[in-house]
Formats: structure tokens, sequence, C-alpha cells
């Protein structure tokens, strides 16, 4: 029997380690990404009062309402982070999850080029949390 805490695989060098995200509530936060997250192969990694993270292989991200926060919300437009992208195996996928997405709040970005807004030769979804967070779901290219 092997020990999962130590039989892991070295990350690459370069690889992401984590990405912290401030956000204005975290109950709605954990509503808004949990599913998804768990949905996409993330298990709970960390839970504290202002926070929550969750892991996928060596990298995990956090979600914190941080008592230092200077603004009620996030704009991906501005200077920071505008979205987080996320492979998706298939363009089928893409598109229960996009549908899970809007039932639980997630706003379709780009309705009118859906699911093409990344160009014909891509299936994607461009998503919006409550919150403001954009992600990306995006299928391997179709083959031309």
């Amino acid at each position: 029997m092997t020990d999962t805490a130590t039989d892991q695989t070295a990350p690459v060098p370069g690889t992401l380690h984590h990405v912290e995200i401030w956000v204005p509530d975290l109950d709605r936060a954990i509503s808004d990404w949990q599913w998804l997250l768990e949905d996409l192969g993330y298990t709970l990694h960390q839970s504290w009062n202002n926070g929550r993270s969750w892991n996928l292989g060596p990298t995990y991200l956090v979600f914190e309402q941080s008592p230092d926060l200077t603004a009620e919300s996030h704009d991906r437009c501005a200077p920071g982070l505008n979205h987080l992208a996320f492979h998706i195996d298939t363009a089928d996928r893409i598109d229960l999850l996009t549908a899970k997405a809007r039932e639980n709040g997630w706003t379709l970005l780009f309705p009118e080029r859906h699911p093409h807004a990344g160009g014909n030769h891509q299936h994607t979804a461009y998503l919006e949390s409550r919150d403001g967070f954009e992600i990306e779901l995006v299928a391997p290219p179709t083959q031309r």
C-alpha cells in the first residue's frame, strides 16, 4: 500500500502552486465555486473562518474573505485578475457545465457568440459569477 501524501510526482517547475482570490462574501463564493471545482475534480483542501481552498494535484485555489479588503467588489476589467481558464475534456461537458453554472447563479458572457466566442475552432464557455469573477471553460480545439 502506498502513502499518497508521500507518493506524489514532483510538480513541473514553473507550474502554478496556487491562486488566491479575495472575495467580498465567503458564503456566496463557496456557493458559486464549490460545485464547479468539485465537478472538475478538485477536493476540499483547507477550511477556516475566512476561507476555503480546493486542490487538484499539486495546485490549489484559495477563496478568502480577508479583513484587509479595500473594495467591496471585483472588477475583471480593472488591472489584476481577468479570468481563470479550465481545460474541459469535451464540448458536451462544457455544455453541461454551462447549464449547471447558470442554474447556480453564473451569467453566460457573450451569449450571441456562444459557444464559439473564442473563435469557430474553439468550443468555449465564458461565465461570470455573482461577484464578477470570470471563468473560461475550454474544450480541446477541433481539427480542421
